[in-house]
């Protein structure tokens, strides 16, 4: 990572959790940068929310490709954003990797911006901008399994700010 990364947390699952929380995110940076290495108990793919909202307050708009096929689309109005599609968790190794930034999180006078970047080299590769449409500063994070999967053991992620430049 650049110089200007400073780790603020990291989590290595030692149990299977359906959810990965980073709470009380100082707010000392200008971005975020959150980095991890997946696998789970269904071929799925985890979704973010942000300050433990899960109204419809978020938009995503995808590009995805699997290495014979793209797609892509928009979401308006889920309750969270999905951070990948093609690249799907693979429940048997671990594949899934994903860098997500979460830029002016501290700012408290406009919305903000989640670019990710998904990709699991038996599978495919994501895109994603999203938007959570409020403006209030970051301090919770959420990364979540649907439909009844969990986070394997072993999984890693890390919470990186960015300095002021």
């Amino acid at each position: 990572m650049a110089k200007t990364y400073e780790p603020i947390s990291t989590q290595t699952l030692g149990t299977a959790p359906t959810t990965v929380t980073f709470s009380s995110i100082p707010q000392t940076y200008t971005d975020l940068v959150l980095v991890f290495n997946s696998k789970s108990t269904t071929l799925n793919y985890p979704f973010l929310t942000v300050n433990s909202d899960t109204g419809a307050n978020y938009s995503r708009t995808y590009l995805a490709g699997s290495g014979s096929a793209a797609t892509s689309g928009r979401q308006i109005n889920p309750l969270f954003i999905y951070l990948g599609g093609d690249a799907g968790h693979d429940a048997s190794n671990f594949n899934y990797n994903n860098i997500v930034h979460l830029m002016n999180y501290s700012n408290t006078t406009t919305y903000k911006t989640i670019l990710s970047r998904a990709n699991n080299a038996s599978t495919g590769v994501d895109l994603v901008a999203g938007v959570w449409r409020n403006t209030a500063a970051i301090t919770l994070i959420d990364l979540k399994i649907p439909s009844a999967g969990v986070f394997s053991i072993g999984s890693t992620f890390t919470l990186y700010g960015i300095k002021a430049a």
